[in-house]
């Protein structure tokens, strides 16, 4: 039987809702500690998002509202990571979950541990897969691009390369390091890199838009050798 291998951020839930739950946790700390209205922060950070990416936010906030200093820009980073995160599944990959329950399903993902597994736990993640890899608890070096948690699972559910199939969306770093030891890679398009065009070297056998399109017949059809893109 083939093996599902998951990414976390944009494939089976949407990135940008956890960083607006992490903005309304900040502006809801920066109301207590410093004043500062929920709705007037929460607002200027979605807006500076917007102009600037998430790089400068809470600087920028802080300055904004003459509250500028490292203290309060990493106490703010601290909450950011600190909070539960309020986040769902996409309804794609809740049907998919469900539909695939019968399978090997693990996750793979980079970040900060504390992090992705407050992430984990706020999707009820951990109850429906076989384990959660946060590949920053096995060394920064044993993260994507590397195989280093890809050849553990091969090992763990005794199978070849070629049937363990892994879904994600980022052409970065999501399928250069396992492409070339056999592993099937499948790039679902959205999220931050969904118009991203890649070479052959970093993109994906397989494309799908959505992950009502792992269907069982598709994954019957890549793991039994079928041409790849």
């Amino acid at each position: 039987m083939a093996v599902l291998v998951f990414d976390l951020d944009d494939t089976l839930y949407d990135e940008i809702t956890y960083v607006h739950s992490g903005f309304m946790a900040v502006s809801q700390f920066m109301n207590v500690s410093l004043g500062i209205p929920v709705e007037a922060s929460y607002a200027f950070m979605r807006n500076e998002l917007t102009k600037s990416g998430r790089g400068q936010v809470f600087n920028s906030t802080l300055e904004h509202f003459g509250f500028y200093t490292k203290t309060n820009v990493k106490k703010c980073i601290s909450v950011y990571r600190a909070h539960d995160p309020q986040i769902e599944l996409s309804p794609d990959a809740h049907t998919c979950l469900t539909e695939k329950s019968s399978y090997p399903i693990y996750i793979v993902t980079d970040g900060n541990k504390h992090v992705q597994n407050k992430k984990l736990t706020a999707l009820g993640l951990k109850k429906r897969v076989k384990f959660c890899y946060i590949t920053y608890r096995y060394g920064l070096k044993n993260s994507k691009p590397s195989p280093y948690v890809f050849n553990k699972i091969c090992e763990k559910e005794m199978v070849a390369t070629s049937q363990v199939i892994y879904i994600g969306d980022n052409p970065t770093k999501d399928f250069v390091g396992i492409k070339p030891l056999g592993f099937i890679t499948v790039r679902i398009m959205k999220g931050n890199y969904k118009h991203l065009v890649k070479s052959d070297e970093y993109e994906a056998d397989y494309q799908i838009q959505s992950l009502d399109e792992l269907t069982d017949s598709f994954i019957n059809t890549i793991t039994n050798g079928i041409e790849r893109c």
